[in-house]
């Protein structure tokens, strides 16, 4: 059976754990410890070591789904998962102070998944702050890596259609990839 390990990456608070949890199909594992980081994130608990769940979008095409944490000071588990991450949905939080930058910051950590495999961004909590737009997050990450489509979507991760959406075009752009090459878009 084909499978798909796919990375829920970004800082605190952005929505990985209950991106997690409204799209797998088994009883989620979690890692959540007391967040010592409230400046951070105000949230009581956060991931620690990771989040894991699985869908199946056939009965031949299985997705491993592995929440990481968010915090530098647990980026070891980002060395260790990405090695077999085949793609990742870096979840943003634009309510955050700079969210474009959050989003450059992990891109930049994961740079090879975005080489080799595919990247999709979800940014959460549009409700909270319209401002930056999808538009813009889409002009920074083209002007940060020239030549590579990366689609961004708004995205609550509370609701089962934004969560699929994003992940059905990850693997589409992972698939495509793997056909074709990277996906590339004429630089201006």
């Amino acid at each position: 059976m084909p499978e798909h390990v796919i990375l829920f990456t970004g800082p605190m608070g952005a929505g990985k754990t209950t991106a997690i949890r409204t799209i797998s199909e088994i009883d989620v594992v979690s890692t959540e410890a007391g967040n010592t980081d409230r400046a951070a994130a105000d949230k009581p608990t956060t991931t620690v070591a990771l989040d894991y769940g699985e869908i199946l979008l056939s009965d031949e095409e299985k997705v491993r789904l592995y929440g990481i944490p968010g915090q530098r000071r647990f980026e070891f588990m980002w060395r260790i998962l990405r090695e077999r991450a085949v793609g990742m949905v870096l979840l943003v939080d634009n309510t955050a102070p700079d969210p474009i930058a959050d989003a450059l910051e992990y891109l930049e950590a994961f740079e090879e998944l975005l080489d080799r495999g595919g990247v999709v961004v979800g940014i959460t909590r549009m409700d909270g702050a319209q401002d930056p737009s999808v538009l813009d997050f889409s002009r920074a990450l083209l002007a940060a890596r020239p030549g590579i489509t990366v689609p961004v979507f708004a995205m609550d991760p509370r609701l089962i259609g934004d969560v699929r959406l994003a992940l059905l075009s990850l693997i589409a752009n992972i698939d495509m990839r793997a056909a074709f090459g990277r996906a590339e878009v004429p630089t201006p």
